[in-house]
């Protein structure tokens, strides 16, 4: 299936084979989506709700000093811990 210049939904979906071209991908802080085989082209990806406050805390840590914690939750979720 193919998303062009369309506000998407993430949560609790599963995409399979999908194109997207110049969406907003809105992820609420609901169950993770699921992409499997899925392209994206110049896509403007948001935060909302609990999942919009989670990323206010990581900035917060980041601003008072915890750094560090930070950027080992970011090697965790990229695999650069491994």
């Amino acid at each position: 299936m193919n998303y062009n210049h369309e506000t998407v939904s993430l949560d609790g979906e599963y995409f399979d084979g999908c194109e997207f071209r110049d969406c907003r991908m809105i992820y609420a802080g609901g169950t993770a989506p699921v992409f499997s085989d899925c392209k994206f082209d110049n896509c403007e990806w948001r935060f909302d709700g609990p999942a919009g406050n989670t990323l206010e805390h990581l900035r917060a840590m980041w601003a008072a000093g915890a750094k560090a914690q930070v950027q080992l939750m970011i090697k965790e979720i990229t695999g650069a811990t491994r």
